[in-house]
């Protein structure tokens, strides 16, 4: 329990410097570190990536928290959107758990792979969202929160990387398309943590320290010092040759695919 939080708290350093360097949810690295740790300490095989997604989420909680009060504060957040979003998002996030717990552990990791190759080509190629010719309607947004809640719940992610793009295409400026992607992180890791939570619960055979598929050491380990670390990553944002960087981390996100695709 330990040297699992011991390297959480690392991961949570790496992860809160790497989401405030790039823009990205702390999900992408969070969750297939977390994969590889509680796979070589002997985790069962089926519950090992769900009690990564599920960890992950529950540290979402903890950084959104940080960055909805960040980007209020600068008057980014464009509420009502966020209002319109969050209900279907939180019913996605929530349908996403129950899904995740009955599909199969090579089919979430076949799925998490192709996310990670996805925004992996995205940060290597540089591409940016575009904006679309018109105003997304109010069905369009509800269908579009419950799939993002869907697939950030099953990724372990906080739909950023999904949200911003649907957003941006909306006529959203890139300024608030952030900070409302941020302030709907919340309810993404809320309902799925609480899920996750629940449909763990009675499952016989997870590890100690569980609060059902979440591992508290680690949520606790990643949670606190990611926080720390992100307002240093935005920071050296400004300073650092971006694009450069996103080439290499691209690297980073295709080697962690190919390491879980033959895990």
């Amino acid at each position: 329990m330990l040297d699992i939080f011991a390297a959480s708290l690392a991961l949570g350093l790496v992860a809160g410097l790497l989401a405030g360097l790039f823009g990205i949810g702390g999900g992408v690295v969070i969750v297939p570190v977390l994969a590889f740790l509680f796979s070589a300490h002997g985790f069962p095989a089926e519950t090992v990536l769900l009690m990564a997604v599920a960890t992950s989420l529950a540290t979402i909680i903890m950084t959104a928290c940080a960055s909805v009060l960040a980007h209020h504060r600068l008057g980014a957040v464009l509420w009502p959107k966020v209002l319109r979003l969050s209900p279907l998002i939180m019913v996605g996030a929530a349908v996403g758990a129950v899904v995740a717990g009955y599909i199969s552990a090579d089919l979430l990791r076949y799925a998490l792979v192709a996310f990670l190759c996805y925004v992996g080509l995205l940060m290597a190629l540089q591409v940016k969202p575009k904006a679309g010719a018109a105003s997304p309607s109010i069905a369009m947004d509800f269908a579009a929160a419950f799939i993002i809640g869907l697939l950030s719940s099953i990724l372990g992610i906080g739909g950023g990387s999904l949200t911003v793009p649907y957003l941006v295409h909306g006529q959203t400026p890139m300024r608030n398309a952030v900070a409302v992607s941020g302030a709907c992180g919340l309810p993404i890791a809320v309902a799925g943590t609480v899920s996750y939570a629940l449909l763990g619960w009675h499952v016989a055979g997870l590890p100690a320290w569980n609060l059902g598929y979440i591992y508290l050491p680690a949520f606790v380990g990643v949670g606190l010092s990611s926080m720390f670390t992100a307002p240093i990553g935005a920071r050296l944002a400004n300073k650092l040759p971006a694009a450069k960087l996103k080439r290499y981390f691209s690297l980073l996100l295709f080697v962690m695919a190919i390491k879980l695709l033959w895990q």
